[in-house]
């Protein structure tokens, strides 16, 4: 039903049907929202607000050394699955970007080279040492800044996560509109009021990532903030290790730990639609007790106003079955040089604390923040903490000579 609801909406918007084949860049619709047509027949619906302003836009400091951080690491990966991170460079040290969490040191190397295993009794001279699985070098160096309202260069990107859609960022969406920032939140195909293919193979982790990847190149300028609720945290680490010259920080809510996505073979959403349609009270309800801290009537209205779970149950089944995605795996998420601020509701029931903590470790630059009275969506629960953190990350930089004023300290 949502599917030819929203085929008839657009067919009246574009004046043709959404299965046409000529190319189409975006659309504006009369209550403010943008229809970008990624690939013919596939239309995202995405909120875009601009702030006008009366002169030139602002830009940050020229000094080069502003905010300069080198990020140097070497990676491990033995065969057995454990890694070796060895942090090198200045992201690596508390005094310089500040980072509350590294990844905590890893035993060395045994008689068989890899981390953990025992070594046999009389053969430290006959030791010999395997070679790894595979070894990556990080070595760049990034100029981590403060990003305000007033900057003409900064865009925020917003990205829901599996059955909701773009109004569960309402609060946020305004908040920081009203500071001036130029801000994105896309609805994911099938969610929202953008286009559902009637084909499970549109819904998998690649292509909603190819999606994400052209509302990016579309509206992305010189310095990107990638906001990712639960699934959506695993398109923002997608993007930011495609563009990490774009990507300037990285904010993750309840997104879970640095895994590989795999669909879980006895999971309820592999029942056929029809049955999911039968049950989707029994599933709303559920969500209902895991997704949120207190069950009143107030989180009710927010489950209704933000649209969680209001999917059909052929996307919602066909979305969860489609995330697989290998590579996402934690050496994926150690090559990450960007900064990342980890927000945690602590009671909730998806995502356990520890699967944040375990992100925290292995990041470069990394903050968890816990937020104490939230649950899986904690940006509906406590918009105002969740506001005021994301801020606070978004004009933060590293406490650099250049940052002090001291620029020629040595």
């Amino acid at each position: 039903m949502l599917t030819s609801i929203t085929d008839g909406f657009l067919c009246c918007l574009l004046g043709k049907t959404p299965n046409a084949m000529g190319p189409l860049d975006s659309v504006e619709s009369s209550d403010g929202f943008t229809f970008l047509e990624v690939k013919p027949g596939r239309i995202l619906r995405i909120h875009h607000s601009a702030p006008e302003r009366p002169g030139p836009p602002e830009l940050p400091g020229s000094s080069p050394e502003r905010g300069a951080v080198r990020c140097q690491r070497r990676i491990t990966l033995y065969r057995n699955g454990q890694l070796l991170i060895e942090n090198l460079g200045e992201a690596s040290r508390p005094e310089s970007a500040r980072s509350p969490r590294r990844c905590p040191p890893c035993p060395a190397p045994e008689a068989n080279g890899e981390p953990g295993a025992p070594e046999p009794a009389g053969a430290a001279a006959k030791r010999r040492k395997r070679k790894p699985k595979r070894v990556v070098t990080v070595d760049c160096k990034k100029r981590i800044t403060s990003c305000k309202g007033t900057h003409g260069d900064v865009v925020l990107f917003f990205i829901h996560g599996v059955g909701g859609s773009l109004d569960i960022w309402k609060e946020q969406l305004e908040f920081f509109s009203k500071l001036g920032y130029e801000v994105v939140a896309p609805d994911l195909a099938g969610h929202g009021c953008s286009s559902a293919p009637p084909v499970a193979a549109a819904y998998t982790f690649y292509a909603l990532a190819e999606d994400m990847r052209a509302v990016f190149k579309r509206y992305a300028k010189k310095r990107n903030i990638l906001i990712g609720h639960s699934y959506g945290v695993s398109f923002c680490t997608f993007l930011a290790h495609e563009y990490p010259e774009l990507v300037h920080k990285v904010i993750m809510i309840n997104g879970g730990g640095p895994t590989a996505l795999e669909p879980s073979l006895c999971s309820i959403f592999n029942l056929p639609p029809c049955v999911l349609h039968c049950l989707s009270p029994c599933l709303a309800w559920s969500f209902l007790k895991a997704g949120f801290a207190r069950q009143g009537a107030k989180e009710k209205q927010l489950l209704k106003e933000g649209n969680a779970f209001n999917v059909s149950s052929f996307v919602l089944r066909a979305t969860m079955s489609g995330q697989y995605w290998p590579e996402g795996d934690e050496l994926y998420h150690a090559e990450l040089a960007v900064p990342v601020l980890l927000v945690h509701g602590m009671h909730d029931k998806f995502v356990p604390i520890e699967e944040d903590q375990r992100m925290a470790e292995i990041l470069l630059i990394a903050f968890l923040k816990v937020i104490d009275e939230g649950s899986h969506m904690v940006m509906l629960e406590c918009p105002d903490t969740v506001n005021t953190l994301l801020h606070e990350f978004v004009l933060w930089e590293p406490d650099t000579p250049a940052a002090r004023g001291d620029g020629d300290a040595k």
